[in-house]
């Protein structure tokens, strides 16, 4: 098994300003306001599936067609400029939706940080998020909707939501820290495919399963060597990967 003094070099040769340019956190580091952070954040993280640099610049796009106002857009906007953006699973009519339920969100309430507050409160965060997001959709929705915003009742890993979680909370030279209802030290890990097979190696994770179980396992045994701050161990999964790639 790994120790955690190797973590812990990975984790300071990693998580710098530098690793900023190329990860989707470079969006709500755009941001103006906290408002502004948190949905550039949010939207940033339901897109973060597939291939980065795709990704990443259909994450441009987006945010182009918002004249990069998105806090004014979500408010004021009918969101027709997004009829023909997709992206894989997702058509433009899952995204428009998602845009509309933001629109609600923020003209009737503080918005995102009110809701992730109250599901904490409720003891049912992620659950309490999804079901607004499925309790407020006014049009037909497809796979796409359900794939970017996936419900925790299918006990899978909800990996988007948790490193949305991550970049909110915790507070680094990368993640931006502006949310306070909620402790480094209960966040979870955001696993995928690759933090799954990395943990693997490092002898971390045992389930075979890339599921809410093997996040619970996982984020457990990083609690052992950072109790306060388990999830700063996401950037040694990130940098363990890229120094094994460096040896193929």
């Amino acid at each position: 098994m790994i120790t955690k003094f190797e973590l812990d070099e990975l984790v300071k040769k990693y998580e710098t300003k530098e690793f900023i340019k190329n990860d989707p956190i470079q969006f709500p580091h755009k941001g103006k306001s906290k408002e502004e952070i948190e949905l550039l954040g949010f939207l940033a993280s339901l897109f973060a599936y597939g291939n980065r640099k795709i990704f990443i610049n259909k994450l441009n796009q987006l945010f182009e067609l918002s004249d990069n106002d998105v806090l004014n857009y979500i408010k004021n906007g009918d969101f027709k400029n997004l009829k023909g953006f997709e992206y894989r699973f997702a058509k433009d009519f899952d995204i428009i939706q998602i845009y509309k339920c933001l629109s609600k969100l923020y003209n009737k309430s503080q918005g995102l940080e009110e809701l992730f507050k109250y599901g904490y409160e409720k003891e049912n965060m992620l659950q309490i998020v999804v079901d607004y997001f499925y309790s407020n959709v006014s049009d037909k929705v497809g796979q796409g909707f359900f794939h970017m915003i996936p419900n925790p009742k299918n006990g899978g890993a909800m990996k988007r939501m948790n490193m949305f979680l991550r970049w909110m909370v915790r507070k680094s030279d990368v993640d931006l820290g502006i949310w306070q209802f909620i402790k480094p030290s209960e966040l979870l890990i955001p696993l995928d495919v690759h933090v799954a097979r990395v943990s693997r190696n490092m002898g971390l994770l045992q389930r075979k399963s890339n599921d809410f179980k093997a996040v619970l396992e996982l984020t457990e045994q990083l609690k052992r060597f950072c109790p306060e701050d388990p999830i700063k161990y996401d950037f040694a999964m990130f940098a363990f990967g890229v120094e094994l790639n460096k040896t193929k």
